[in-house]
């Protein structure tokens, strides 16, 4: 899954105040192979249940992955996620790292990143929208109008 797929927008915003936090992270290849890759991490509040999440590697392609917001703070204290998104505190003491497991069909990716501004960047998030407020702002009547008729062609 690499570069934006159709219909998909890129994640990075040009709206000023939103936090974005970019890291340097380890690909982990094998036990002793490692690849840097830069990640790129952006919220929206307007969308607050996911995060963004870019990865790509300085001319190479990027990858593109939507995290649930929750599921990566979880998953910085204890193991989060079941499916294809999974996150877990490393275990070693002398490390303040998450590991991130990032599965789309028969490939898989695993990534360590550096806990502390994760965890600090995403307590930012929920300075923005607070726990259990993220569809506060939802028009339910018009998304069940939507869900019950279709989506509506663009008018002219």
């Amino acid at each position: 899954m690499s570069g934006h797929p159709p219909g998909v927008p890129a994640c990075r915003t040009a709206r000023p105040g939103l936090p974005q936090l970019t890291l340097d992270v380890e690909r982990v290849l094998g036990v002793r192979d490692r690849r840097r890759v830069r990640a790129a991490f952006d919220f929206a509040p307007e969308a607050p249940l996911t995060v963004c999440a870019e990865f790509g590697v300085e001319g190479g392609p990027r990858v593109v992955w939507r995290i649930g917001r929750d599921l990566l703070r979880q998953g910085l204290r204890t193991r989060s996620g079941t499916g294809d998104v999974q996150i877990w505190p490393s275990r070693e003491e002398n490390r303040a790292t998450a590991w991130l497991q990032l599965a789309s069909g028969d490939m898989a990716a695993l990534f360590e990143l550096p806990a502390p501004p994760l965890a600090e960047w995403l307590e930012h998030t929920y300075q923005l929208v607070p726990a259990g407020q993220e569809l506060s702002e939802v028009d339910w009547a018009a998304t069940t109008a939507e869900l019950l008729t279709g989506p509506r062609a663009p008018s002219d």
